[in-house]
């Protein structure tokens, strides 16, 4: 019996220190000397240096000098990384349908009449989606312009620098980054009365 328990605890021991603490530390190793960045969380940082989010994090912007972005479920105020879900309503609720009215509502009446993307009016999987599709940041130019006190075309170009293309040219869709839009707009045209929240 000892002569099969030895060889068990030994090899146990063996693929504990490989796999649990070897295989991660290389992987980690790895990864950060390959793609710093992306290792460290994609964190942005402002003009002063200081942290401000993540480009893979959604954050609420409710200012009208900002993008807004996707309703969010996560966590009871939304946006809440340590909460991150989705809100787990079939389509046929009566709390889903009114949210989603009430938010194309406001929307339409901050941004105009007229046809909404879905990603306006829907939280993403994880409610945490930092990205917007380029139609909803259209519908938002005007609003940002006029608030800003700037050029329609303006807001658009630095919309699109912020626009990704599909991965690989044909994986996903094309997509802006609101945090990344709305530093920029704040870098370019500063507003002091609109502030992130």
């Amino acid at each position: 019996m000892l002569s099969h328990l030895r060889p068990a605890i030994v090899s146990m021991v063996f693929f504990t220190l490989l796999l649990g603490l070897a295989y991660p530390l290389g992987v980690t190793g790895i990864a950060g000397a390959a793609f710093p960045s992306q290792a460290g969380g994609s964190l942005i940082r402002n003009t002063q240096g200081e942290i401000v989010g993540s480009q893979l994090i959604g954050q609420n912007f409710k200012g009208d000098a900002y993008l807004r972005p996707r309703p969010s479920a996560a966590g009871k105020d939304g946006y809440d990384a340590a909460g991150s879900s989705g809100s787990n309503l079939g389509p046929l609720n009566e709390d889903l349908a009114a949210r989603i009215k009430a938010d194309a509502d406001a929307l339409r009446e901050a941004d105009g009449k007229g046809s909404l993307p879905a990603d306006a009016v829907t939280a993403s999987a994880s409610g945490l989606d930092p990205h917007i599709s380029p139609e909803n940041a259209a519908r938002q130019v005007a609003r940002i312009a006029k608030t800003r006190g700037i050029a329609p075309d303006q807001v658009a170009a630095i919309i699109a620098a912020n626009t990704q293309e599909p991965t690989f040219g044909f994986l996903g869709r094309s997509r802006v980054n609101v945090l990344t839009a709305n530093l920029a707009l704040d870098a370019r045209y500063p507003k002091p009365q609109a502030k992130a929240p």
